[in-house]
Parts: structure tokens; C-alpha cells; sequence
């Protein structure tokens, strides 16, 4: 019986097969002179070349897109392009594309719109460019669990359904079996949960309670957001990391998300060189940008400490840029004010020049969960701010102490019933207790270097579409 084989394990493997018999499957990328097939079959950025014998029957039925099996010799190549080709001596064509179809369709080799390949999302994996975003999305998923299961954390599974907004902030998608037509006045007694619920926004405030009891906690789900943004960073449904760690104050959570984020870049660089070399070479292409400048950014990560500022330091720093460089930002420097992604930008991108960590922010601006300063002003909050994207993880020292957490849920009309669980905990042995929440598919934006946040998800949800 012949063995079959991954393209990128022929290709990785390629001396010790020669003359060897061998069985690959795949789809066609280009036929040439009726005798050469380029084959891939989604497990490396390479192709396979395939050598046809003599068979003039299926040559009229190969197309590209067609998906095949082979059966062929491994053979040293005399092209310069790839070591080993395979000699054909078997070919079943499992589906022939109709060229009228491939005419119409993202598998016909020429350059195609990003926006193109969105309209068929249901065969841009067949492409070079998809197909090398979603390896590198799945090492960057499998990163992170390696991570923290190494440092003895806990994946846990929160609730996707929900009756609160952990953020306090934003549109929330509405879910009901209710139908509105005959239920104008809607009394959600009646509904299937027996009150108003919705599509979580975040997992953490459940994250919190299970981290007071088993220590080290992570959740890696969906999470669901209902503004009206078609921003080229924003996703109605993506996906998030929330890490939550019991002892643990706002000095050691940062320390936490630094060394986090530098070792899944480390794993990547490691891990999916190919396919970061392929990207790097495509965004010199589309952009015009330097050799080596996606290879450069993620080494500028790992090759630095992040630069640690106030929120009041970064305010000075911007106020003074202003007015020292005659800079004109959008939205005045206000202390008070939510930073912006312009003045993100600015500090990052044009004065620090590598990522920065900002701490200690004005409570006004702030959830209701983030622990208190003795300032009574600013909360034990922090951010992560990466080159071109900005914001890529937001966290803070959670606040531990019954009275003032209820406090501050007052203030910010925080409905406390809802939230008599969380409230409870606080006085059951309660402890310091930090955590950070990243957006995956931000991060798979930053190491991918894609400028639309739509590129990096296999099926995106966002305003006005959610067709796949």
C-alpha cells in the first residue's frame, strides 16, 4: 500500500524520498504545457510540482481549483525552483472546476481586491494569502494555550449568554424567542430565560470568581459587540483572551501581559517563518514598504522592555508635544479626557518608537470593577499599545473591597442585583486579584500585518453582513 503524505512533509522531507513511491492529494494551482501541475493542498505556503505521463484523457479534464489524487515516484528536480518533484504514475481527479465557473471566481490566478475575496469567503482559504493568515492565526491560538498552561493556568469556559454588560459601555446584541410582532409591550417573564439577556461582551467578571478559587484562570471564546463600526478595526463578533490571577497586583499583571504577548510573537517567529516571509514579501508589494518590515516590526517586540508611563505622564507628554512641535490633535489634551487613537498613535508610533504601557488612569473613564488609587481620582488600570494598531490589551488590579466596590457601582449606576454574585465574593475571603483581556484578532492583525481586521477572521461579523 502507497503512503500518503502532506505536501510540506514531502517538501520538508524531500532527500529521503527519492525514488520512492509516494500518494499526495491536493488542489491545482496552475497547469503549464499540458505537463506540469502545481499542487497544494493547504498544509505550507509551497506547491508540489507534478510531472504528468503520457495521458491525453486527463489532461482535458485538469482545471485549476480541480482537486486530485496522485500517485507518483519522488524524483530530484532539475528546476531551480523546488528540490524534489513527483512523476506522476497514477492521477484520480476527484472534481473538475467548469472554466466558465473559474472565470467568475477568486481561484482564477490574477491579482484580486481584498474585498473580493471577502464577497467569496467561502473559497478564499484556497488562496495563498488566506491560507497563510489562518496557519499563522491557528499557531498564534495554539501559542497561547501552550503559554498558559505552561505557567499553570486553568482554561475555563465562560457564558456566552448573559444579562449584564461586563464593560458597562457599548451596544449589546438582544436574544429572545420572543416574537415582537405580537408582543409589543414584551414582558421577558415569558422569555425563554425569564428576563432580558444578551451575547456576552466578556467573560471576566465570571473569570474572576473562579480565579478565587482555583488561583490561575484564562477564557479564550467569542464575544459579541453591537455598535454600528465599520472601522477596519473592528468586528461585531471576535474573539478574546482573559487571563484572571488571584494574589496578584497591577505591577505583576503587567509584567504578566509583557511577557505574554513577547513569548507568542517569539513562538510565531519560530514556528511560521514561512509564512511570515510570505506576508513580508506581499506587504512590499501592496504597500511599498521596506524589505524586511513585518520581520522587523514583531523583532522590535521582542527586542525591547515596553516603556512604562502614568496617564498623567502620558497627558504631559502629548500637551508639551503640542505645543513644542506646533502639532494640532484632533481631540484637545484634556487630563480627564480617554485617550484617543491619534494620541495612542503618537506616543507609540512617533515618540516612543516601541510599545508603550500606560497605568493609573482617571476612575471617570474607567469600569466600576478596577481597584481604587489612595488619589481617589485615578484606578489601578492598564494598557498595552502596539505600533499601527494602538490599544491591544486593556486590564487592571481589580477592585477587592466590599464597600468601595459598591460604592462604585453606585456611581457609575451599576445595577447591583444583577451583580449579586460578583458583590458576594468580596466577602468570602477576597484577595488582590488582576487580570488583562486581549483581542486575538487584533493580535493576529498586528503579526500578520493586515491592514483590515476583516482579513484575519475566516468569517466575518460586522454591520450589515453576516453571510458564510
Amino acid at each position: 500500500m502507497v503512503r500518503k503524505y502532506s505536501v510540506k512533509e514531502l517538501l520538508n522531507k524531500g532527500k529521503f524520498f527519492i525514488d520512492k513511491k509516494v500518494l499526495v492529494e491536493g488542489w491545482i494551482r496552475s497547469f503549464r504545457h499540458s505537463i506540469f501541475i502545481t499542487l497544494n493542498d493547504g498544509s505550507t505556503i509551497r506547491n508540489i510540482q507534478i510531472i504528468l505521463s503520457n495521458n491525453k484523457s486527463i489532461v482535458k479534464k485538469i482545471t485549476i481549483g480541480s482537486s486530485i489524487r496522485v500517485i507518483g515516484i519522488v524524483k530530484k528536480s532539475i528546476g531551480t525552483k523546488q528540490y524534489i518533484e513527483l512523476q506522476s504514475v497514477d492521477i484520480t481527479i476527484y472534481e473538475s472546476v467548469d472554466p466558465k465557473i473559474l472565470q467568475k471566481s477568486i481561484l482564477q490566478p490574477k491579482k484580486h481586491s481584498f474585498e473580493k475575496l471577502r464577497e467569496q469567503a467561502h473559497l478564499r482559504f484556497r488562496t495563498n494569502i488566506f491560507s497563510c493568515i489562518m496557519r499563522i492565526r491557528h499557531h498564534i491560538a495554539f501559542g497561547i494555550h501552550k503559554y498558559f498552561h505552561k505557567h499553570g493556568f486553568f482554561y475555563i469556559h465562560t457564558p456566552i449568554i448573559t444579562t449584564l454588560n461586563c464593560e458597562g459601555t457599548g451596544e449589546m446584541f438582544h436574544i429572545t424567542t420572543m416574537d415582537f410582532k405580537k408582543n409589543k409591550i414584551i414582558d421577558y417573564a415569558k422569555d425563554f430565560f425569564k428576563c432580558k439577556t444578551y451575547l456576552s461582551v466578556s467573560g471576566q467578571l465570571e473569570a474572576e470568581t473562579a480565579s478565587l478559587g482555583l488561583g490561575k484562570v484564562y477564557t479564550f471564546g467569542p464575544v459579541f459587540r453591537a455598535e454600528n463600526s465599520n472601522t477596519s478595526r473592528h468586528l461585531s463578533e471576535f474573539w478574546m483572551i482573559e487571563p484572571e490571577i488571584a494574589f496578584y497586583h497591577l505591577e505583576e499583571n503587567i509584567n504578566l501581559a509583557e511577557n505574554f504577548l513577547k513569548f507568542i510573537i517569539k513562538y510565531i517567529v519560530d514556528n511560521s517563518m514561512e509564512d511570515l516571509i510570505f506576508l513580508n514579501q506581499c506587504l512590499e508589494k501592496w504597500n511599498q514598504k521596506k524589505k524586511n518590515s513585518l520581520l522587523e516590526k514583531l523583532e522590535l517586540i521582542l527586542k525591547y522592555p515596553f516603556k512604562k508611563i502614568s496617564y498623567t505622564e502620558a497627558i504631559r507628554i502629548l500637551d508639551q508635544e503640542e505645543k513644542k512641535k506646533n502639532i494640532r490633535f484632533l481631540h484637545p489634551i484634556i487630563w480627564g479626557m480617554d485617550l484617543q487613537s491619534e494620541h495612542e498613535q503618537y506616543l507609540v508610533d512617533k515618540y516612543f518608537k516601541i510599545p508603550v504601557i500606560i497605568f493609573d488612569y482617571p476612575c471617570s473613564i474607567k469600569a466600576f470593577y478596577m481597584r481604587m488609587n489612595h488619589d481617589g481620582k485615578t484606578v489601578r488600570a492598564m494598557d498595552i499599545l502596539f505600533p499601527e494598531i494602538g490599544e491591544i490589551v486593556g486590564g487592571s488590579q481589580r477592585e477587592e473591597r466590599y464597600d468601595i466596590l459598591l460604592q462604585r457601582m453606585k456611581d457609575t449606576n451599576t445595577d447591583k442585583n444583577k451583580l449579586w454574585w460578583y458583590l458576594d465574593t468580596r466577602r468570602f475571603g477576597s484577595v488582590p486579584h488582576s487580570g488583562f483581556g486581549l483581542g486575538f484578532d487584533r493580535l493576529v492583525q498586528f503579526i500578520t500585518g493586515m491592514n483590515n481586521i476583516r482579513d484575519v477572521i475566516p468569517f466575518p461579523r460586522v454591520p450589515n453582513n453576516a453571510e458564510f
